[in-house]
């Protein structure tokens, strides 16, 4: 008696596959890991910023995409993304040096961005006659490079040389505004975690002349270099098609650390 073959089962083995609620786990779980990666480079290491407004000509231009190291300075809230309270007073502080372009909190409202050159440190006397800065009784030596145009306006092109021998270049109106004396600031000294900071368009910028000094606290970090740039008169980083025509192709990756005789 012959006893019928059981037919063989096969045995599918669903190897590799996941359900549609696993992948979407993952994938949010990818995501967070992405995005927590980010905000720990952009808190304790390099923020982008876009320059908005024409202070820091001629060596920032408006449309330009920078980085600023956050480690320079150390960690302080303004460190974290809307300054979150979690970092008390300031961890692994290095004070700025005199010619940096750093970017720190207007002790206006504690809160804008704002980015300037450090002249005054801690301790210094400091005072402004005749667009002559005098710094602890010497005066920064300055030199003409030559005449620009800023916008409508007519303007010098001066080169400031500070005691380490860097320099920098910043523009002087060759009409200062009747309305507005930006020529003379009166001697102060400047105390303990505060810095005295100036705008390269000296005659065209929110500085220490007018917010004050500002306090080691609100300190961001320092400007490193320029990524790229767009004349926003053309276009913008925001405006794909206009990339080719509005890059500034002169202005990739350009330092801005100050330059050394």
């Amino acid at each position: 008696m012959f006893l019928p073959k059981k037919k063989k089962q096969s045995i599918k083995l669903d190897i590799g596959r996941s359900s549609p609620r696993e992948k979407i786990k993952k994938n949010f779980t990818s995501l967070a890991y992405a995005i927590l990666a980010a905000l720990f480079i952009r808190s304790f290491f390099f923020e982008p910023f876009s320059i908005p407004s024409g202070s820091m000509y001629p060596n920032l231009k408006v449309g330009d995409y920078l980085f600023v190291s956050k480690y320079s300075y150390g960690f302080s809230k303004h460190s974290l993304p809307f300054s979150i309270p979690v970092i008390s007073g300031r961890l692994f502080y290095n004070e700025p040096k005199r010619g940096d372009i750093a970017v720190f909190k207007t002790p206006e409202d504690n809160r804008t961005d704002y980015i300037k050159r450090v002249i005054g440190l801690p301790g210094d006397s400091i005072k402004i006659k005749d667009n002559i800065i005098i710094v602890n009784g010497k005066s920064i030596n300055t030199k003409k490079i030559g005449d620009e145009k800023y916008k409508f306006f007519d303007v010098e092109l001066i080169r400031e040389t500070l005691d380490e021998n860097i320099y920098y270049d910043v523009y002087e109106f060759k009409k200062s505004p009747t309305f507005l004396n930006t020529n003379d600031y009166k001697e102060i000294i400047i105390p303990t975690d505060y810095f005295f900071v100036l705008g390269d368009n000296r005659d065209n910028s929110q500085d220490s002349r007018f917010i004050g000094l500002i306090p080691k606290i609100n300190l961001v970090g320092r400007a490193e270099v320029v990524c790229v740039s767009f004349d926003t008169e053309i276009g913008s980083f925001f405006k794909f098609w206009t990339w080719f025509s509005a890059l500034r192709k002169d202005r990739l990756f350009i330092s801005l650390r100050p330059k050394s005789n």
